[in-house]
């Protein structure tokens, strides 16, 4: 029986489309078909398992063209500290704003989470000038007393938090600030180490498929953090309740194509997550 079955398994290498990163080896595993069988489509399809080629160039160069550097702030807060959490980070918000041309630091989007790691809040930064910048920012801050009073007053009000560095995604759309009101979500995955190529390759096809129905708000990878991390926030116009989130993710497994990019990024995650989000009073994107 071994030897039958062994006698059965076959290796491929389809033709991958042209993207810009680097080709993917492909191997598939195929039981039992006949060798007529065109077996390119159909179930057989989604047993994949695939391969980067090595490179000499950083993974993060090939998946981001930009030199925007973004941090996310995750906050666990108190549960009877939460309006005196979010006064306290509204004022420094302003602080940090009334510096921007000296830092080039901005508040992209704040919220607070509904469903999912409840009395949470994540805020999005943007520092222009790469890394360089974000130092800068941070020796300018550490030197504010302003700032290091409500760094101090924030601590009473929190559980935990964590700060990781982002890069983002050169194929999703550029951000940009919706008006009141929507709900976000983000589904943050954890990826197996040496595949995040492949998702990017994977992606950079199939984000077409989601625009019809909910709006692509960012797409991230980590840099400084909790590593081989990927955020996708979506912004959905009209997005009122859990049924309208039910029927507009049932409406993109009918877009051609994007059962495709589920079958073949599964594989890649070992863990994931999302969380439903509303934007704060202050948050530039509502």
């Amino acid at each position: 029986m071994a030897a039958s079955l062994g006698s059965k398994l076959r290796v491929l290498q389809p033709v991958i489309g042209k993207q810009n990163f680097p080709n993917l080896s492909v191997t598939r595993l195929v039981s039992s078909s006949p060798p007529q069988q065109d077996i390119s489509e159909g179930w057989l399809r989604k047993l994949l398992v695939r391969k980067i080629e090595p490179t000499k160039e950083s993974h993060s160069r090939m998946l981001s063209d930009k030199e925007v550097i973004y941090a996310l702030h995750t906050h666990n807060i108190r549960p009877d500290s939460i309006d005196k959490y979010l006064s306290n980070y509204q004022e420094n918000v302003n602080l940090i704003h009334s510096k921007q041309s000296e830092l080039k630091c901005e508040l992209v989007g704040s919220w607070v989470v509904e469903v999912g790691d409840l009395d949470q809040a994540l805020h999005l930064w943007q520092y222009t000038g790469g890394f360089e910048r974000v130092d800068r920012a941070q020796v300018i801050l550490s030197q504010h007393a302003d700032y290091q009073r409500l760094l101090k007053e924030r601590g009473n009000f929190l559980r935990s938090r964590h700060l990781q560095y982002l890069l983002a995604f050169s194929y999703w759309p550029q951000i940009l600030k919706r008006d009141p009101s929507n709900k976000y979500e983000i589904r943050s995955y954890s990826l197996k180490p040496g595949t995040m190529i492949e998702w990017g390759n994977n992606w950079a096809r199939a984000i077409n498929h989601r625009r019809s129905n909910d709006e692509a708000f960012a797409g991230f990878f980590s840099q400084i953090g909790r590593l081989y991390n990927v955020h996708h926030i979506w912004c959905i116009p009209g997005y009122k309740d859990l049924q309208s989130r039910k029927e507009i993710r049932e409406s993109a497994w009918r877009s051609p194509g994007w059962d495709e990019c589920v079958a073949y990024t599964v594989p890649l995650i070992r863990e994931m997550h999302c969380r439903i989000l509303n934007p704060t009073s202050f948050s530039p994107t509502q």
